[in-house]
């Protein structure tokens, strides 16, 4: 584990939460509720490893995500709480005790935060713009599912988009999908506006390669798996590619003319798309760390 991020116990299971993934609300023992996925889950080996490479990479791109920690789930703890167990074919499967996913969760008190918006309601995003890179973020990670967001209401009635759900990125919780890169657009397309590019045509180079590998080598073992590795590995010799970044930009940029501003309702075209983007690999894309050590 990283040593600037403090391992919590789970004490308390409140209730199970809509996903794939199975998620829980609990409260640990610092007294906040995190929305927590199991590790050893269902939907696939990669989704922790996606969790926290994925909110630690939008991090580091300057785009707001909750705070995560690692929860400690006992046997006791699982034991007096089989409501929290898995359901998979009408049976309850008992989740493996350890160490788990845990994302604060936002939605408490009177201001908790929408889960979704009226296209009126767009130009009151403060960070509107964000959903760009978002976008470009998420075609370099192969983000298999629709961009999710929350948004947290402002003084003076503005709001603040705040990104989660991060367990479809690099190839998806099984590390095998190839996703046309429509699939991690936001489902409503109208929050995009016309100025979508004024916050991505510098992505390229604001990262720290160094800081993702040394949080890759503190991790859980059991949260690695190789093709999440080989997916994390293409997507940050992605992101620091200039020609890759500008390939992905211009792709955008033709998705936007022809899915938000023809078609408001969102009809996903699949035809068009540059070859550089949708390969599932690049030459050359180690970046010379051992991201397993």
């Amino acid at each position: 584990m990283p040593t600037s991020v403090k391992v919590l116990i789970v004490s308390e299971f409140l209730r199970k939460l809509r996903g794939g993934s199975q998620p829980i609300l609990v409260r640990a023992n610092d007294g906040l509720l995190y929305v927590l996925k199991f590790a050893h889950n269902l939907q696939g080996p990669n989704l922790l490893f996606n969790e926290v490479m994925g909110a630690e990479l939008y991090r580091a791109c300057g785009l707001p995500v909750p705070e995560w920690r690692p929860l400690l789930l006992t046997d006791a703890f699982l034991d007096r709480n089989p409501a929290c167990w898995f359901g998979a074919d009408g049976e309850s499967i008992r989740p493996v005790a350890g160490l788990c996913f845990g994302s604060r969760f936002l939605a408490t008190g009177e201001d908790s935060p929408l889960e979704i918006l009226p296209g009126s309601h767009f130009a009151r995003v403060a960070n509107r713009k964000a959903f760009g890179l978002a976008w470009l973020i998420d075609i370099c990670a192969q983000h298999s599912d629709n961009r999710q967001a929350l948004f947290l209401r402002m003084p003076g009635g503005g709001l603040l988009a705040t990104f989660i759900d991060h367990g479809s990125m690099f190839g998806g919780p099984q590390g095998c999908d190839q996703p046309h890169p429509i699939a991690p657009r936001y489902l409503d397309p109208r929050i995009y506006s016309d100025d979508l590019f004024d916050g991505i045509r510098h992505a390229s180079g604001i990262l720290n390669a160094s800081k993702f590998w040394n949080l890759l080598r503190a991790l859980p073992t059991e949260w690695h798996s190789e093709s999440a590795l080989a997916r994390f590995s293409i997507c940050i010799a992605r992101l620091t590619d200039p020609t890759s970044v500008r390939q992905v930009i211009d792709s955008i940029a033709d998705l936007y003319r022809r899915t938000v501003l023809r078609e408001p309702t969102g009809r996903q075209p699949v035809d068009h798309f540059h070859s550089a983007v949708l390969c599932a690999g690049i030459p050359n894309a180690s970046t010379g760390h051992d991201a397993a050590a």
